[in-house]
C-alpha cells in the first residue's frame, strides 16, 4: 500500500515538473508581448513658468521726495528734496538729504494784525543732513494674488543743519521708513522723520520738534 502511494506521489510530482517546464517559456513570451503592446506610461508633472525679477547689484541710489513738514510755531507746509544713498550691505546704508520748504505765519503774526517776525527771505527753510539707516524687517509685500514685491522697513538717525529765520541751526534727525521695490531699478519710498533743533525766534530759546512725512521715488545705478 505504501509503495503505491509513493508511486502515485512521484507520478504527480513528475507531471507537475513537466507542466512547469512547458508553460514557463509560453508565460514569458506572453508577458513580453503584453509589455510591447502596453508599454509603461510615465506621467510627467505639469510645471508652471515662474518669473523671478532679479534686483540690480548696484549699491548707489538717487531719489526725489515730497510731502508735508510741520515746523513748531509755523504750521504745516509743503516740503520737497533729493537724496543720495550708498548701501554698505543688505541691511546698512548711509543717506544724504537736501530739502527746502517755505514757512507760513505764526499764530502771533496772524493775531497781531500785521506784525512780521520774519522777512520773506527768512521764511525759506532749507536743511541738509547725513544719516545712517538700518533695515529691520526685509520681506515681501503682496498686491492681489499675482504680484509680490520686495520691501523693507528701516530706521534712520543722523545729523545736519537747518537754515531758517536768518540763522543756521544744528539739527538732529531720526525716524522710520518703508521701501517698496517696484522693479529691479525703481523703488517707492515713504518716510516719517523728526528734525530737532534749538529755536529762539519767539523769544526764549527752546528745543523744537519738526515732524516730516514724505513720499518719493528712487533709482539704483
Amino acid at each position: 500500500m505504501e509503495s503505491r502511494l509513493q508511486y502515485i506521489f512521484l507520478g504527480c510530482a513528475f507531471i507537475a515538473l513537466v507542466f512547469v517546464a512547458v508553460s514557463a517559456p509560453m508565460l514569458h513570451a506572453a508577458t513580453a508581448a503584453d509589455l510591447e503592446q502596453d508599454p509603461l506610461v510615465v506621467r510627467e508633472t505639469d510645471r508652471r513658468d515662474v518669473r523671478v525679477d532679479k534686483l540690480d547689484s548696484e549699491n548707489f541710489e538717487l531719489g526725489a521726495f515730497a510731502g508735508m513738514m510741520n515746523v513748531e510755531d509755523f504750521g504745516t507746509n509743503f516740503v520737497y528734496g533729493i537724496k543720495a544713498t550708498y548701501h554698505v550691505s543688505e541691511a546698512l546704508f548711509v543717506e544724504g538729504n537736501y530739502a527746502q520748504s517755505r514757512m507760513g505765519q505764526t499764530s502771533f503774526e496772524l493775531l497781531s494784525g500785521g506784525a512780521q517776525l520774519l522777512t520773506d527771505a527768512q521764511r525759506d527753510l532749507k536743511y541738509y543732513n547725513l544719516s545712517v539707516g538700518y533695515t529691520l524687517f526685509p520681506g515681501e509685500s503682496f498686491v492681489g494674488s499675482k504680484w509680490a514685491f520686495k520691501s523693507n522697513l528701516f530706521v534712520v538717525v543722523g545729523a545736519g543743519a537747518t537754515d531758517f529765520g536768518g540763522d543756521q541751526r544744528f539739527t538732529v534727525n531720526g525716524g522710520v521708513g518703508y521701501a517698496l521695490y517696484l522693479t529691479d531699478w525703481l523703488a517707492l519710498n515713504m518716510s516719517a522723520r523728526d528734525h530737532v533743533f534749538s529755536s529762539d525766534l519767539l523769544g526764549a530759546s527752546k528745543t523744537v520738534h519738526n515732524i516730516e512725512f514724505t513720499v518719493g521715488f528712487s533709482i539704483f545705478f
